[in-house]
């Protein structure tokens, strides 16, 4: 989809003549208070609300290639680097972190001056209103969420921001920001538009609200709120995007051609229910571009048939000894291959421990963009926020813990995403019968399914196995002979790594600020 970088409080966007949703441009300079008197300008305001998901420090680049979401899956590969977020060696003035921090905030107070203005102009269409509003409050909840999972308790600002004066506000409680999480985005389910009448997944949609919301339960559910009630609103919501008959979710049976629509600008809203989207190779006047396949995906130094990628994350050799001989899976998210500098192909023949560690990921490939010319380091591909797997695995393990064991629809759900990997089944001499071992099941199946989707770091939090898990994989690497620094995240890993540091500018501008244990 085609978006631009908006200024929302001082910047006056209008809808131009193309037909998609974020096609806007900047047109001039107004006050807020001459502001959304139509529906190109609530549009073009909702666009601003949009635009952070694919800012630099979020889903474009460092969230998910310096960051360290991906956890055991995989590791920032070069020796160049010895301090950063991504090996674990940081402080809480770190840019990556602050900027993060930062670009969450901005979108937040752009969703407050849109909420707070939304209906100046009663004359606009109700439903269009309706609409407007549900997309914002699902925005501000879900940027919350990032927050929250990465920083714990943070400030709930729920209002414009229109004064420097009176900018100390306290940290709520984790608790107390998931509950307003989940309270946003249930108000927001019966406005916005079903996905069927959306027809992409670029836009926020009743499924995307359903699946996040089963997302937040689980996670509130978890560590370190431990409200276990949440699971089985987490199945609830789940269950929802499951049996919504008009939108007909499904697996698409190619797993391959998931990750290639999204460098291809091609929706399959059946399965990918929410993206990030990413436009254009920086030729033109207008472009959208992020690193998805460049900064995570197959390193390449051809400039015209591949592309140019820096492909800064490995893949672990235990993920890739996660995944049985005949499951597909395995070749599409760990790059099988290296690219020539001519641009050709010459596949990997090591399988040996410490040669698994030398291969990129490879869900995010530069050779299947349609866009050209190839620009350096900047790409069009999408990055999945919510995929139908995902919804079918969250249902499979609420359903588990709200139970005490695996239901047949449990283990159906789970068996789905397995049957279309080829992947063993679950099912007669080989089902699953103990709560535990289900529970581990879906901790193995949700890496294999969905790695470098920037879940992982996550999902160990909430499970209450970040720590232990990645001090794993350092005895891992250090018993198969991994090159030393491909270890370092791992080795300095620490129980204060659980969450981020309030950023030290935030801690100096807003003194009722208390900071995360350990920074």
């Amino acid at each position: 989809m085609k978006r631009n970088y908006l200024f929302f409080t001082l910047i006056l966007l209008s809808v131009s003549s193309c037909t998609k949703f974020l096609d806007t441009k900047p047109t001039d300079f107004l006050s807020p208070t001459t502001y959304y008197q139509n529906e190109s300008q609530l549009t073009a305001s909702l666009v601003g609300v949009y635009d952070i998901l694919g800012s630099t420090n979020v889903y474009a680049r460092h969230y998910i290639a310096r960051l360290g979401m991906e956890a055991d899956e995989g590791f920032y590969n070069t020796d160049a680097v010895v301090t950063g977020p991504q090996v674990y060696n940081f402080s809480p003035s770190d840019t990556y972190i602050g900027g993060f921090w930062n670009d969450l905030y901005v979108g937040i107070n752009r969703a407050n001056n849109l909420l707070a203005s939304v209906n100046n102009n009663t004359q606009i269409a109700q439903a269009f209103r309706d609409q407007v509003r549900g997309e914002t409050l699902f925005l501000r909840a879900y940027y919350y969420f990032l927050l929250v999972q990465n920083f714990g308790g943070v400030p709930l600002i729920l209002d414009p921001t229109l004064s420097t004066e009176n900018v100390s506000v306290p940290r709520s409680t984790a608790k107390q920001v998931y509950e307003k999480i989940i309270a946003d985005m249930e108000a927001a389910e019966p406005l916005v538009a079903s996905i069927n009448t959306l027809g992409f997944g670029g836009r926020v949609s009743k499924s995307a609200v359903r699946g996040i919301l089963a997302r937040v339960c689980l996670y509130m559910a978890g560590n370190p709120v431990n409200d276990l009630s949440k699971y089985k609103e987490a199945s609830f919501w789940a269950k929802k995007v499951m049996d919504d008959g008009d939108a007909g979710h499904v697996l698409n049976p190619n797993f391959t051609q998931v990750f290639m629509n999204y460098a291809q600008d091609k929706y399959d809203i059946k399965e990918s229910i929410w993206e990030v989207e990413f436009w254009g190779n920086v030729a033109g006047a207008y472009n959208e571009t992020g690193q998805v396949g460049a900064w995570i995906g197959i390193t390449s130094t051809n400039t015209t048939i591949i592309g140019q990628a820096y492909g800064f994350l490995n893949c672990t050799s235990k993920l890739y000894k996660s995944y049985e001989a005949q499951d597909i899976r395995k070749d599409l998210s760990i790059a099988p291959y290296v690219y020539t500098a001519a641009g050709g192909k010459t596949n990997y023949t090591s399988t040996t421990d410490a040669s698994l560690y030398t291969r990129n990921v490879g869900k995010y490939r530069r050779e299947w963009e349609l866009v050209t010319p190839r620009s350096a380091n900047a790409t069009p591909t999408n990055f999945p926020i919510l995929r139908f797997a995902d919804v079918l695995l969250m249902y499979a393990e609420a359903e588990n813990e709200v139970n005490g064991s695996p239901t047949p629809p449990a283990l159906d759900a789970l068996n789905l995403v397995r049957q279309r990997a080829h992947a063993t089944l679950y099912t007669g001499a080989n089902t699953i019968t103990s709560k535990s071992d289900f529970h581990d099941k879906i901790i193995d199946e949700r890496s294999r399914e969905l790695c470098f989707e920037a879940l992982r770091k996550p999902d160990l939090i909430r499970w209450g196995i970040f720590v232990p898990t990645m001090k794993g994989v350092a005895s891992l690497m250090s018993q198969q002979n991994a090159t030393n620094f491909y270890s370092l995240a791992y080795r300095n890993v620490s129980d204060r790594n659980l969450l981020f540091p309030i950023p030290s500018k935030d801690m100096s501008l807003n003194s009722a600020l208390v900071q995360n244990p350990g920074w």
